[in-house]
């Protein structure tokens, strides 16, 4: 792998894959936190736009331009950045990375665009809402993190949407699409110091380095601890299943030892496997639940466990006791050694099963680069999961899952 910064501030990372296919992203250090004097919901609804115009294609050309080629074209966008990604074949990355650049430094945003996107973004707000599951998720943050940049919604809300117009998308992407923000990766099986060329040429040609070569902008989004919101909250959704979330403030991305202990507690927890704990216990032996996961979402400045459940109603009580009582026996005595062993070798095979898709990879390069600069190695990752010490883990699960910090949301 090799990592650098080009002229205009670019972070880049470039790595040998396999196969024919190639991967790049574009990822932007600017998300729903950063929407503070905009139309909330903005920073989604820019992902969408980008895709309408630019200065030299029209919307129809930008979405076959790829599909001609045979291959994809797609973006996101989290609290915390935006990320345009491609995959293509391995001789037509010049041609996705250039159009990412394209789409991130000359979007138009046509009127007439804006106000049929309207109607798709709206239509996605009204399905979260008619999803208690991914509803129950956004209000949970919500009301966790009120007062905070970290509160809003992703997509806003269907009077924010309205409201936004084409000179605030031009202002917002001006302001916030800056080099310095950008982190620029590529996986693809093509000689890396060929693959690096490629893209300091591709980047050169979007952000000439004279243009920006005095700024010296450390522009940073707002940075402050929440207050932590203790709640426990029932709403009656009317609906058949229960839905239900536990959880708290958890450790940042740059709380690196707590960090690590966190993910593989939640992996033993509630991890996506049948013998996570709960599982093992809530869907497989007792069949209490359509399905249970305890998530570990990552912010700069904090993060979130959080326990999410789909039961009966019936069910709930009984649920919630089996996952005080499994919190419980974390807390109260250490893993055993074989235990531990156990569950190391499971998230060891859960990455390495993961990166083995290169677009994963691109997608995390791209994250870490933004987060802290740099890419650990799998044998970096390996090697300080490998250190913890169930000691550490049963501290942590002290720490994140002390009844004091948690909240709790039901939709009945």
């Amino acid at each position: 792998m090799i990592t650098g910064k080009s002229e205009c501030g670019i972070q880049y990372a470039v790595k040998r894959g396999r196969g024919s296919a190639g991967y790049c992203s574009l990822s932007i250090k600017c998300g729903t936190r950063d929407e503070k004097g905009y139309s909330a919901g903005i920073a989604h609804f820019i992902e969408h736009t980008l895709f309408k115009g630019t200065i030299k294609k029209k919307a129809s050309t930008i979405n076959s331009y790829l599909d001609r080629l045979g291959g994809e074209l797609n973006a996101y966008t989290t609290k915390e950045e935006i990320v345009l990604h491609a995959t293509v074949l391995k001789e037509d990355l010049n041609k996705a990375s250039d159009l990412l650049f394209e789409l991130a430094t000359c979007a138009t945003f046509p009127a007439p665009e804006i106000e049929t996107e309207k109607s798709v973004v709206i239509d996605e707000i009204n399905s979260y809402k008619d999803s208690p599951a991914e509803d129950i998720y956004d209000e949970f943050e919500e009301m966790l993190f009120k007062g905070h940049p970290l509160s809003s919604p992703i997509l806003g809300s269907v009077s924010s949407v309205k409201k936004i117009r084409q000179n605030e998308l031009l202002k917002f992407t001006e302001e916030k699409f800056n080099p310095w923000k950008m982190a620029f990766t590529v996986v693809a099986d093509i000689d890396e110091k060929t693959l690096e060329k490629r893209i300091l040429k591709t980047i050169g040609k979007w952000f000439p380095s004279v243009k920006y070569q005095t700024c010296t902008c450390t522009e940073m989004p707002e940075k402050r601890l929440p207050d932590i919101q203790i709640f426990d909250k029932t709403v009656n959704k009317k609906n058949h299943q229960v839905n239900c979330i536990i959880g708290g403030l958890a450790p940042s991305l740059y709380e690196e030892k707590e960090r690590l202990t966190t993910i593989l507690l939640c992996n033993i927890l509630g991890g996506p496997a049948s013998n996570s704990i709960l599982n093992a216990s809530l869907r497989e032996k007792y069949g209490w639940v359509y399905g249970v996961e305890c998530s570990y979402t990552q912010y700069s400045d904090t993060g979130i466990v959080a326990i999410c459940l789909g039961c009966d109603k019936e069910n709930l009580e009984k649920c919630i006791k089996m996952i005080e009582k499994e919190i419980s026996k974390l807390q109260e005595s250490p893993l055993s050694e074989r235990k531990l062993k156990a569950a190391k070798k499971q998230i060891f095979g859960q990455l390495a099963i993961s990166s083995d898709s290169g677009e994963a990879q691109c997608l995390s390069m791209g994250k870490s680069l933004l987060a802290y600069g740099k890419i650990m190695s799998e044998s970096e990752s390996r090697e300080k999961i490998e250190s913890i010490t169930a000691e550490e883990l049963q501290n942590i699960a002290k720490k994140v899952f002390c009844k004091d910090r948690l909240s709790k949301l039901t939709f009945l």
